[in-house]
């Protein structure tokens, strides 16, 4: 186990909290904890997910409010009548830009003030719905120019990088909590408690549910 102390960037979603129970594993309780992002989110049953399996696992939470983001971009994520719609060019118009690099921004400024190295932040390239700031490239530049920025030491940690949805729903069943993050996180775009099963990331989520339950299943017999 590691005595270095950790920053997980938490919205109470799946990879989110996958993040945060494997933190809890290599870096121990004491030494995590979680800041969440509001920024105007339709889906914000998110955040009283994240502030429940928060106080649940006993980690402490940091909640900062990017409300301002409203009023110089617009997306589907953040407007309540707007449909979820994916571009021909491959962009989904959920897609809130700007997002990860502010809130990298912001944890490396709060991870300064508590002396946190490590920051853990849940994107995925290989399931990244198009996302062009879930990139691996993207987080490699982001650590290299806030290490500069603040003449500091970070490592910025993706550990889903390169897993699909299945392979995370696998993770969280090695680490005892298929049914925890099953049950307790939330991933629905559109903020229907237990999801909608129609917008992208209910599908992409429900869709390695059943890969992964396959799999398991078949090893089995």
């Amino acid at each position: 186990m590691l005595s270095q102390k950790a920053l997980v960037i938490f919205s109470g979603g799946q990879d989110s909290t996958t993040c945060l129970l494997q933190a809890i594993h290599t870096y121990g309780r004491e030494n995590v904890q979680t800041i969440t992002f509001e920024y105007g989110q339709r889906h914000a049953i998110e955040l009283e997910r994240a502030r429940w399996i928060a106080a649940d696992l006993g980690v402490p939470q940091t909640v900062l409010n990017l409300n301002l983001i409203q009023h110089i971009t617009h997306n589907a994520l953040m407007d309540n009548a707007a449909d979820i719609q994916t571009a021909a060019d491959g962009m989904p118009n959920t897609f809130v830009d700007g997002r990860n690099a502010l809130f990298l921004l912001y944890a490396a400024i709060y991870a300064r003030s508590q002396n946190i190295k490590n920051i853990i932040i849940g994107v995925c390239e290989t399931d990244f719905s198009g996302y062009p700031d879930c990139r691996d490239i993207f987080i490699k530049s982001m650590n290299v120019t806030l290490n500069l920025a603040m003449n500091d030491s970070f490592q910025i940690h993706t550990p889903l990088m390169y897993l699909t949805k299945a392979q995370t729903w696998a993770l969280a069943d090695e680490m005892g909590y298929l049914d925890y993050i099953r049950e307790k996180t939330h991933t629905c775009y559109y903020g229907v408690e237990g999801g909608c099963g129609e917008c992208p990331s209910c599908i992409l989520r429900e869709r390695g549910l059943a890969e992964y339950l396959a799999s398991k299943n078949h090893i089995s017999v």
